[in-house]
């Protein structure tokens, strides 16, 4: 049996499910998300707690159980607290600023970047420590905005300059030595 799969997924307050066969649709504070699963992956809801059950123990039935689970819990979690990621803005110059909903860039180019939140997706900037944070319900999409973000100016080895992940390290490397 799968350590994850067979995991209850217990549902807070405010957050109500809708299941119709393979069909899941959970709406809560934050917004609603629906998802349609494998029709073989058995979903029940009873007193607030949604089990998910396979019909056999073939591979391919294994790897779903897993998946399913965790999908429904992202979706629970997402619409009832959300998900969020944080970038860090590293170099002398590079900066990010909010105007109105859009997040706008300055990172080095000869232009600043402006980027629009896609539906479902917020911006938070902190000109103290040079951070922006991706505010969402879905933790699918939170990841696929924080990820081009970076793309705009990913992190250099040589001097540290650009856009990475709060938690991620970069490994420096030396420049060119001097003659001696």
């Amino acid at each position: 049996m799968s350590r994850i799969g067979r995991l209850p997924v217990v549902l807070p307050p405010k957050v109500e499910v809708e299941i119709n066969g393979s069909h899941v649709r959970v709406t809560g504070p934050k917004g609603t998300m629906e998802h349609t699963f494998p029709a073989s992956m058995k979903i029940e809801l009873e007193n607030g707690v949604i089990h998910v059950s396979r019909p056999s123990d073939e591979s391919m039935q294994r790897s779903l159980h897993g998946t399913t689970r965790t999908l429904i819990d992202n979706m629970v979690v997402g619409v009832s607290t959300g998900f969020q990621r944080v970038l860090e803005v590293n170099g002398v110059g590079y900066r990010a600023e909010m105007n109105g909903n859009n997040l706008v860039l300055n990172v080095g180019y000869s232009h600043p970047v402006v980027i629009e939140p896609p539906e479902g997706i917020a911006f938070e900037v902190d000109l103290k420590t040079r951070q922006i944070k991706v505010l969402g319900y879905n933790k699918q999409q939170v990841g696929q905005v924080t990820a081009n973000l970076r793309k705009v100016r990913p992190p250099e080895p040589y001097q540290g300059k650009g856009i990475k992940y709060l938690e991620e390290r970069i490994r420096r490397k030396a420049g060119k030595s001097g003659k001696a």
